[in-house]
């Protein structure tokens, strides 16, 4: 029979932000009815939730045969969590004293126990020993938490013993310890981790995968190559008195000697330069600098620099001077020097060192093996697929093996005495160039959360076939009759939202734009609603979709297919035939799509005069009026930048690409967005009057003026003035910009202008002042997403905030929580940033599988001027890629001189600068197992020495070039 004892006060003593102690009282009540998860167990009443196998890890492990589970101290959990995400590692206890000891050391090895205890796939189990009545330890005056926590570890082994004594056979619980000074103080079957690891029968050895205990040379024999970090007191001391800064960590993706670190309050981010300023900082670390006196302040070196390291860096020892490693080092302090050149004073910016390390954000990453150096060693050198993160040495026993991998490695530390972070080995994806493997690494890389939906999640669904009630009908607007249709990408599955135009018996127009209604189905809180909030936001690849909702909705019972009866959320607006908004309505709606076509469709539909059905007039009058809400806003200064997008044609039967060009951008499209926009900022409007505190809205906030110089200085390199004071200013100056006989200038221009924008970010009303909510790119004060609910969660939300305006729905808890929705915010914002920095590296990837074994001769544009590169546009292909000036080996570095105010680079007669054309030669570099790269060549102008023949290859054919015009955010 279950019970429950009294409250037991437990008191803590915990720091606040503010440097003071504060005392915690807290009340638990301990039960005896907390099911134990095991499948062994005779006593616990019949659970869904039993996770642990009846007979555990049977002859598993060599030094202890029994059937057993294993329990992790918090240490384990903290430096081994690849270890217990391995496959072959099951029937694992967390018990609760741990997770929250966890959750005390490492947030980020928190979050991924969380994440494989929510994995129902994982024999593991999560035991409240905290809570129940017979586990439960008081703590003893004078006892460290540590202590307590492992007599609670012990104490819930013995139960769970006791407890399955009874079952056949019965399994015991072995305790994993990260290092052995804890097993003399453990009375109960315990060993070491590696102890345990190195005995296991596995397919394969995973004594790899543990993180080695710490590799600090003796302090007395190191060479440091590195200052030391400051300790945590003094970093708070300084912080207090304005003496160091605190802020995040942003590595150079050009060059591994350069990083930024953005500071809350300053304005400009601070410059880091040069690996002892660096001070073994990683993309993503929060750090404590010191900013240097204004004197020496730098500017960005317009280096590109990859990191090379010295064969003693890869041993980890040392090693004899060699004309390899000198050279290696040379060119490091070259190019240091380089980088510490006078600038002009307003040129320069804040510029300091990293004093110390405040939080760690390491995670897992994925990359490659450099052959060994030496045929004996087990050392090597990692190199990330992502460039902003530095080489790491890794020890593996299997390193033969792995040549040629896709491989995960995990930073353990970054000793001073340890020119690179050294890390282990994780897992193996596959091989190097294989596509299936790629593409893996580009999911992990970007943290897309790319698993299966779980059964909690698949239960959340409605049961097939789906009905239509007539009840359900009569809560909402019937449109059904209305001629209706989409428009979209061709192929596009996950409808979202659909449209129809109609004459007024007063002459007037009514405009509707209607919008799956997923928050019918994804209701607040449940398992798919939790798991759509995670996920954030569907992802595109060039060869697959991510979904954030199975596929049962995003396909289907959400999608607005033609000819079926869908739910909508519809804003429908009454306008005069020159689109003055006379008023605008919300209501829950049914629909019928008459037609699902694509922008191609649609815009044969438009341009044919012979068709005169109800579709193709409302087509016709929808993109009337779609040029008049377009013109409306480019005079309210609304921008229309640029960005090269590409298009694929993939093979059927390979997947891979076998044609690659810029997509081709109709009036449909301009269409579709104008209507979306319209949509956005009247729902916007809608959720804000009602909800002005909690409404989830979008903001883009205007640039820094000085982010323009790069543009106006281009535009000024060809006599051109751009003014850039504010939205409308930039929007007519950039429309007057052309050059004759240079049709693809302006886009140039534009696409220069995009890259000095801000990102546009989600937010909570209650947290930014009204006169920040503005939405500079669209020129409008107030704006959301509300179109695409398939595909956003940002849209779900804004979904129940409308219909709770329209008392359609409810509202609940969390949805009227500021913390909650600023937290929310927070996450789709990550999220979405990631979605599509993985859709612009899948681009890559397929650009690379095009070109490989291929060597095609095409027209390009300068887009920046480096001090040892250039970066170019190819337009026909939408593709970017930088030409090395100087090369590493000095016998092909033909001298060319940079000039840093006229932003040029000059070698005989021929001198670049940015628009400039020349002709460029692209293949894949395939020499390098860790980076298959994109090669960019200049053919023309001809200069000797440096250009490369002409190809003989026939270029595959593709779209004219076109320009992909960004109004925002639609």
């Amino acid at each position: 029979m279950a019970c429950r004892d009294p409250a037991r006060q437990l008191i803590s003593i915990r720091r606040t932000n503010d440097g003071n102690v504060q005392r915690v009282v807290r009340e638990r009540y301990l039960r005896n009815d907390i099911a134990c998860g095991s499948a062994a167990c005779r006593v616990c009443p019949p659970s869904a939730n039993v996770r642990l196998q009846a007979k555990p890890n049977e002859g598993l492990c060599g030094k202890f045969p029994a059937n057993h589970y294993i329990a992790p101290n918090a240490e384990v959990v903290v430096n081994q969590i690849a270890l217990l995400e391995h496959p072959e590692i099951k029937n694992i206890l967390i018990f609760s004293t741990v997770a929250d000891e966890v959750e005390q050391l490492s947030l980020p090895a928190f979050e991924r126990l969380k994440t494989l205890c929510a994995n129902t796939t994982k024999s593991i189990s999560c035991f409240a020993n905290e809570f129940h009545r017979d586990t439960f330890v008081e703590r003893n005056p004078k006892e460290s938490k540590e202590s307590r926590n492992l007599r609670s570890l012990v104490v819930a082994s013995k139960w769970y013993v006791e407890h399955l004594k009874h079952a056949q056979p019965s399994p015991a619980v072995l305790i994993l310890t990260n290092t052995d000074k804890d097993l003399a103080l453990i009375d109960a079957p315990a060993m070491t981790v590696f102890d345990y690891v190195g005995a296991l029968k596995t397919s394969e050895p995973l004594l790899d995968v543990l993180a080695k205990p710490s590799t600090l040379e003796d302090l007395k024999t190191s060479t440091f190559h590195y200052p030391p970090h400051l300790k945590p007191s003094v970093i708070q001391a300084g912080l207090k008195s304005a003496k160091y800064f605190q802020g995040k960590f942003h590595a150079s993706r050009e060059n591994y000697l350069e990083a930024t670190v953005s500071v809350e309050g300053l304005d400009k981010s601070v410059l880091i330069q040069g690996h002892v300023s660096l001070n073994r900082a990683v993309n993503e670390d929060i750090v404590a600098i010191e900013i240097f006196p204004e004197d020496k302040w730098s500017a960005p070196s317009n280096l590109v620099l990859e990191e090379e390291p010295d064969v003693d860096a890869a041993s980890g020892e040392a090693s004899e001077e060699n004309e390899e490693n000198e050279k290696s080092r040379q060119l490091k302090d070259d190019m240091e020097k380089k980088m510490q050149q006078k600038v002009a004073k307003k040129d320069k910016q804040p510029t300091g060192k990293v004093v110390g390390i405040i939080k760690r954000n390491w995670r897992t990453y994925c990359g490659v093996l450099r052959p060994k150096t030496s045929k004996t060693s087990t050392r090597y050198v990692f190199v990330p697929a992502d460039r902003k993160i530095p080489l790491v040495r890794v020890e593996t026993q299997q390193g033969d093996l792995l040549q040629g991998k896709r491989i995960v490695v995990a930073i353990d530390e970054w000793p001073r005495s340890s020119k690179l972070p050294i890390g282990h080995y994780v897992k193996r994806l596959g091989e190097v160039g294989d596509k299936n493997a790629e593409n893996e690494v580009l999911l992990l890389e970007h943290d897309v959360q790319h698993d299966k939906f779980s059964d909690a999640v698949l239960a959340c669904l409605p049961t097939m076939p789906w009905i239509l009630t007539d009840e359900e009908v009569k809560k909402r607007t019937d449109f059904r009759h209305l001629a209706i249709c989409s428009v979209d990408p061709p192929g596009c599955t996950d409808i979202d939202d659909a449209l129809h135009y109609r004459v007024l018996p007063n002459g007037n127009i009514e405009v509707g734009v209607h919008i799956a209604d997923v928050t019918h189905f994804v209701r607040p809180g449940n398992a798919m609603d939790q798991e759509a909030a995670s996920r954030g936001t569907t992802v595109y690849l060039v060869d697959q979709r991510i979904d954030m909702l199975p596929g049962l909705l995003s396909g289907n019972l959400c999608s607005l297919r033609g000819g079926e009866e869908r739910l909508a959320m519809s804003s429908v607006w009454e306008m005069t035939q020159t689109a003055e908004i006379l008023n605008v309505t919300f209501s829950k709606s049914v629909i019928r799509s008459r037609a699902a076509l694509t922008y191609g469709e649609a815009q044969m539909r438009i341009d044919d005069a012979s068709l005169t059905d109800e579709v193709t007039v409302g087509l016709r009058g929808l993109n009337r009026l779609a040029k008049i809400l377009r013109a409306r806003r480019k005079l309210n200064g609304a921008l229309f930048l640029a960005s090269p997008e590409v298009r694929f044609n993939i093979d059927s039967e390979t997947h891979d690409p076998i044609d690659v060009q810029t997509k081709e951008l109709k009036e449909t499209n301009f269409m579709v967005e104008e209507f979306m926009l319209l949509a956005n900022i009247s729902v916007a409007e809608k959720i804000h009057k009602e909800f002005p505190e909690y409404a989830l809205l979008r903001r883009h906030p205007a640039p820094p003026l000085s982010s323009y110089d790069p543009v106006l200085k281009a535009a000024q390199s060809k006599h051109l003035d751009l003014t850039a004071k504010d939205g409308k200013s930039l929007s007519d100056s950039l429309e007057k910009a052309y050059i004759p006989g240079q049709p693809y200038f302006n886009t140039m221009l534009r696409i220069l202008t995009t890259r000095c924008m801000m990102q546009a970010v989600y937010f909570c009303s209650g947290t930014v002042e009204y006169h920040d909510y503005q939405h500079y790119g669209l020129a409008t004060p107030i704006y959301t997403h509300f179109t695409s609910p398939i595909r956003r969660y940002a849209d779900v939300m804004v979904h129940r905030f409308l219909a709770a305006a329209i008392s359609k729905d409810v509202t609940y808890p969390e949805l009227l929580d500021r913390k909650v929705m600023d937290k929310v915010c927070q996450n789709i914002n990550y999220r979405h940033r990631m979605a599509q920095y993985a859709g612009r590296a899948s681009v890559s990837l397929h650009t690379q599988l095009f070109f490989r074994n291929r060597k095609v001769d095409e027209e390009a544009y300068v887009l920046f001027v480096r001090k040892n590169a250039l970066q170019v546009l190819i337009p026909k292909y939408g593709l970017e890629g930088t030409i090395m000036l100087s090369a590493k080996n000095d016998k092909t570095d033909i001298g060319f001189k940079f000039d840093q105010e006229d932003q040029s680079q000059t070698t005989g007669s021929v001198t670049f600068r940015t628009f400039d054309r020349l002709v460029v030669q692209i293949s894949v570099d395939q020499s390098s197992l860790q980076h298959h790269r994109l090669v960019v060549n200049v053919v023309e102008p001809i200069i000797p020495g440096f250009s490369v023949t002409p190809s003989t290859e026939t270029a595959p054919v593709g779209a004219p070039p076109k320009m992909r015009k960004i109004a925002g955010d639609a």
